[in-house]
């Protein structure tokens, strides 16, 4: 998709030095993907405590006998 914008032309430099892209397609995207996975890691984080598993961690790692 094309899309016009308008972004400052130091960040856009300083983001393509710090990730190593001649692109500023492949920057731009990789710095989407990073923002939606540390968000996606935060919601997660906030998740913590609230969630209750009942899994049997030992019997998981048991492996069913072979005849």
């Amino acid at each position: 998709m094309r899309t016009t914008l308008d972004i400052p032309e130091d960040l856009l430099n300083d983001a393509q030095m710090t990730l190593g892209f001649r692109s500023k397609t492949d920057t731009v995207i990789m710095a989407l993907r990073t923002l939606v996975r540390h968000h996606r890691v935060e919601e997660l984080k906030g998740l913590m405590g609230k969630v209750r598993l009942d899994i049997d961690i030992p019997g998981s790692r048991r492996r069913p006998a072979t005849k």
